[in-house]
């Protein structure tokens, strides 16, 4: 039997590129973040992130669902009634997403200074070449 390596996100064909790419989702960090505070049904999902279609929410909650990140309770009345809430395994996300969510928060400022730089810096040289 071969021996496995170690998992490593640098290598292309090891599946942790995978569980990077669900977790490094914008989508992925809201919910979660949302989520870490108290369980949410779909609706109040959707009202409190701005800019999330229903088509993204649904496939990001189905793909969390299904990677066992997010529990899914599906309550027998009518109209349905089904609530979301981090799994054991999502609620480990909860402070290194923060994290991200306070970095980003707090950096904001010197990102937009250096990206409007760099788009003037794109005219200057545009104009230049024209």
């Amino acid at each position: 039997m071969p021996k496995s390596s170690p998992a490593s996100v640098m290598d292309a064909q090891c599946p942790s590129r995978l569980v990077l790419d669900r977790i490094a989702d914008k989508w992925t960090a809201l919910i979660i973040q949302l989520l870490s505070k108290k369980t949410m049904r779909y609706a109040e999902l959707q009202r409190e992130i701005g800019g999330i279609s229903q088509k993204m929410l649904t496939q990001t909650l189905r793909s969390l669902e299904r990677d066992g990140l997010v529990d899914r309770k599906v309550y027998p009345v009518v109209p349905p009634k089904v609530e979301y809430s981090l799994s054991r395994l999502g609620r480990t996300l909860i402070e290194p997403l923060r994290a991200l969510c306070r970095w980003s928060e707090k950096h904001l400022p010197e990102l937009q200074a250096n990206r409007a730089r760099a788009r003037a810096q794109a005219a200057r040289d545009q104009s230049a070449a024209a």
